[in-house]
């Protein structure tokens, strides 16, 4: 009898969506928004993640590939989109790592409590942020089912962390009481400020990941039934944690003291001082982020390989590891890419942004949102040539109400990428135009990037018929019966 091959246990399947879409540092931005941060959470829990949840658990499980997303879009709209996308999916990578590794430096300070000038220390600066780069770079080597304890470690060490901030507030406002006005009236949307748009993309960036577990379906034992719960149960984990992490540091901190870069660790640290628990909790979120950045490496990696293979990104990231399989071309390039654009900090500042942790984070954001936008129409185009295929778990509207449950969630994706890279007020416009500047030049390179790669396919795929999807179903069936 043949040994059953080991797969992911589901507790890991759960480990991984909470360690790719729970990002600890977003918790902070998003208390930042106020008492009006739980009227956006619950209505874009209701009109985001709900439908993006659920049509990813119906896609995942009735289109089971390593490419994910990109070959939904793919097999939806076909080679042009599924470039772009893969391209949109692959670059936002680099400038993540990179914004988070301009962080490291400052919390490393305020752990050990000595005080360095980056700024005239430039190449310091640069040698520990190239440093957590390329570990991250070499943690991205190891298949997925060698690095559970890195998915489920990093999984259990965000959550305590974030109940912890959240506990610690709550415990501050007891005894301080709350630092803002808990009226009814500051838990409604104030939609006469420009700033409303903008809290779109803070919360919407905090929702996306669950597909990532799709790129992982050769090492599961049942996806067809573990990838609808894991993004159920994931979801509503997740929801729970933001919610809780936010209340927690809004409720001891007024929203306008909240620091946005650091996130929960100022947040901490103005509850309880730079003590023992402070450093503690520093020294995890740092861990943390090591561990979000190696669970996301394992979709990206596989999603940018298996798009190489498809003529939809360059040759050079399909190169597999002869040994294990894994697309080391991708996480070394990744790693290259990212020194690069860290590099941008040797330009004097009054060419770039102050902010150089948003301008990089706001860069990555707008990248990740573009991907998903073709996701929704995709969708709706291989429900109508596909028909037929077996669909285990299936998105619960139908006609009318299942377009208009995926359109809003298209609207409100191009309106968060609008308010990310668009200047809402006057005192936007120095650290926003740095950004547009560099959203421009990475779309033109998609494109070229795009049209490079078109030339290693023999020809243009469309997108699925009803008759490709009809063969397609006849050879999967013919497999199974072999």
């Amino acid at each position: 009898m043949a040994e059953k091959k080991k797969g992911l246990s589901f507790f890991t399947i759960i480990s991984t969506v909470i360690c790719v879409v729970f990002v600890c540092e977003a918790a902070a931005p998003a208390a930042a928004i106020g008492n009006q941060q739980f009227f956006w959470w619950i209505f874009l829990i209701l009109t985001f993640l709900v439908p993006y949840g659920l049509a990813v658990a119906e896609l995942g499980t009735a289109y089971e590939s390593d490419g994910g997303i990109i070959d939904w879009i793919r097999d939806g709209l076909g080679d042009k989109w599924a470039a772009r996308a893969a391209y949109y999916y692959w670059v936002n990578y680099p400038f993540w790592i990179a914004s988070l590794a301009t962080l490291f430096p400052f919390i490393m300070t305020m752990i050990s409590g000595y005080t360095i000038d980056f700024e005239s220390n430039i190449w310091l600066t640069l040698g520990i942020e190239l440093a957590f780069t390329w570990i991250v770079t070499f943690m991205a080597f190891s298949p997925v089912s060698d690095s559970e304890w890195v998915l489920n470690g990093g999984a259990i060490i965000k959550v305590a962390v974030a109940v912890l901030v959240g506990c610690v507030g709550i415990w501050y406002a007891s005894k301080n009481g709350f630092a803002s006005d808990m009226s009814l009236k500051t838990f409604l949307p104030d939609l006469s400020a420009g700033s409303a748009l903008g809290y779109l993309s803070i919360i919407i960036f905090n929702f996306m990941g669950f597909e990532v577990i799709c790129t992982m379906t050769g090492d599961m034992n049942d996806p067809k039934h573990e990838i609808p719960r894991a993004v159920i149960l994931g979801g509503v984990a997740i929801a729970v944690i933001y919610l809780f992490a936010s209340f927690g540091i809004g409720a001891a901190i007024p929203a306008d003291e909240i620091d946005p870069d650091f996130g929960m660790v100022v947040a901490l640290e103005t509850m309880v001082g730079n003590g023992f628990l402070f450093k503690l909790v520093a020294v995890l979120f740092l861990i943390t982020m090591f561990a979000n950045m190696a669970s996301w490496s394992f979709g990206v990696n596989s999603v940018a390989a298996y798009a190489a293979q498809t003529g939809n990104m360059p040759k050079a990231f399909g190169k597999l590891n002869p040994k294990n399989g894994m697309p080391d071309n991708a996480a070394i390039i990744n790693g290259v890419v990212t020194s690069l654009i860290l590099c941008i900090q040797l330009i004097p500042n009054e060419f770039i942004s102050n902010n150089i942790f948003w301008m990089l984070f706001g860069l990555s954001v707008v990248f990740l949102l573009l991907t998903y936008i073709p996701m929704f129409p995709a969708f709706l185009k291989l429900r109508e040539v596909d028909p037929n295929r077996e669909r285990i778990y299936e998105f619960p509207f139908k006609g009318a109400m299942m377009k208009v449950a995926l359109f809003v969630p298209m609207v409100e994706l191009i309106a968060a990428v609008i308010a990310t890279v668009i200047p809402l007020s006057a005192d936007e416009v120095g650290d926003k135009v740095p950004m547009i500047i560099g959203l421009i030049v990475f779309l033109v390179i998609g494109e070229i990037v795009r049209i490079v790669s078109a030339k290693d396919r023999k020809e243009e795929y469309k997108g699925l018929t009803p008759e490709l999807a009809a063969q397609r179903l006849a050879e999967e069936a013919a497999a199974e019966q072999e």
